[in-house]
């Protein structure tokens, strides 16, 4: 087992305190958005050596990767950690995005290259060629956009608007009432990329027309009964005044995840996280076709290809707790589960669902990590790698301690 340091990825729309509040650490005074757990290239783990030297993860699972990853996991998904797990803090609104599948990215991938495109090119799509579905843990109350309302639905929000812009006397927008027309067909992918396609590609049609709506909305006008959707809307506009998204978060589901609630986002799902601290958990990729609420490259024609046009309830995850007394989070993808650990003073050790490779990160407490080959000792704020060669592992919480310790881990789903 190897205690890890991970990297902290400083975007601007992360929080100052959340992440480091959670792990027990002084604040670095800016914005800390994402805390990368893993071996992907783009900001991989340190692995701390028993004698001190250091590696970066991907370089140590590298040099042995079936002693690290186990045959399982090399089989189906080569010689790289499956998953990437991040602690992700947001103050603000991230961009409108949405993953491309396995064969999409593979294809992106090779197309880019092929173009010569430099790896770190601003227009570049495809940053490697993996899918990244994803899943999130809330620890805190947690804000997103996620999938599609039914067109029904997000065409009474529009009529609302138009009912307002018209007692205000404001002229209606055509673009508002060319959306309301889209919605109203009877074919549900048709009605949604018809609204989709025409706020995207509506350049300053779509900006002035998101001005008047929220000159009128500010003034007072009534927000009843969408109150949800379009406060979230103002406060989006706030980030990113005359984006396009802001007037898209409105075809979109409004999440309100309480701590403990779980949601996983397939490839194509478009979504937004607009406000909270969680455990995040994805596929090892940094593939994002973004589709508003950026300064970022946009790639319109990209992103209709890839965006999933139905209408879908939410996908949350459920616990599910076994004999072991293990709580796991299992999504409909082999890359990755989570589990959740928490062990009162004196508690039984609980065993580490483990198949293939897995991290673990405390958030409260400490725990030690158990192995017949050797054990370690993870306070608040650290983390781990756990070859598959290390296992079995079980988790106790550490002798003498009077406060109950909180522990995530996370291995692959190939043993579902």
């Amino acid at each position: 087992m190897y205690q890890i340091e991970n990297v902290l990825r400083p975007y601007a729309w992360g929080s100052t305190t959340a992440i480091a509040g959670l792990l027990g650490r002084p604040a670095s005074g800016g914005p800390e958005a994402e805390m990368w757990i893993g071996a992907h290239p783009d900001s991989p783990s340190t692995a701390v050596h028993p004698n001190g030297v250091t590696q970066p993860l991907d370089a140590l699972i590298e040099s042995d990767p079936l002693h690290f990853l186990g045959s399982d996991s090399l089989a189906e998904f080569g010689p790289r950690l499956p998953f990437l797990t991040k602690l992700l803090a947001a103050e603000q609104p991230l961009s409108l995005q949405v993953h491309p599948s396995l064969d999409q990215a593979r294809d992106g991938f090779a197309r880019e290259n092929a173009a010569g495109l430099p790896a770190d090119a601003p227009e570049r799509n495809y940053r490697d060629d993996n899918h990244k579905p994803e899943m999130i843990f809330a620890l805190t109350p947690f804000k997103a956009l996620c999938g599609f309302r039914s067109p029904s639905a997000s065409r009474s929000i529009f009529e609302h608007l138009a009912h307002v812009l018209d007692s205000a006397a404001v002229d209606v927008p055509a673009v508002v009432k060319d959306i309301i027309s889209d919605l109203g067909q009877a074919d549900q992918p048709v009605a949604l990329r018809a609204a989709f396609s025409r706020l995207i590609q509506g350049g300053g049609e779509v900006s002035d027309a998101i001005a008047e709506i929220v000159a009128v909305l500010s003034a007072g006008a009534p927000l009843e009964p969408h109150r949800e959707a379009l406060t979230a809307m103002l406060d989006i506009n706030e980030a990113f005044p005359g984006d396009p998204g802001v007037l898209i978060s409105l075809l979109l589901n409004h999440l309100s995840l309480e701590p403990g609630d779980v949601v996983y986002l397939p490839a194509g799902n478009i979504h937004a996280y607009l406000h909270g601290l969680g455990v995040e958990v994805m596929a090892s990729s940094d593939n994002v076709l973004r589709g508003g609420l950026t300064p970022k490259h946009v790639d319109v024609p990209e992103l209709l290809k890839t965006v999933r046009f139905e209408a879908l309830g939410v996908p949350r995850v459920e616990a599910s707790g076994t004999e072991f007394g293990q709580e796991l989070y299992r999504p409909p993808f082999r890359e990755f589960q989570l589990q959740r650990i928490e062990l009162g003073p004196g508690a039984e050790p609980v065993p580490l669902a483990q198949t293939g490779p897995a991290v673990v990160v405390v958030v409260s407490g400490a725990v030690m990590l158990d192995s017949p080959k050797s054990d370690l000792l993870l306070k608040r704020g650290a983390a781990a790698f756990i070859p598959d060669a290390e296992a079995p592992v079980n988790v106790h919480p550490v002798q003498g301690a009077t406060d109950t310790s909180i522990a995530f881990a996370v291995t692959t789903g190939l043993g579902n």
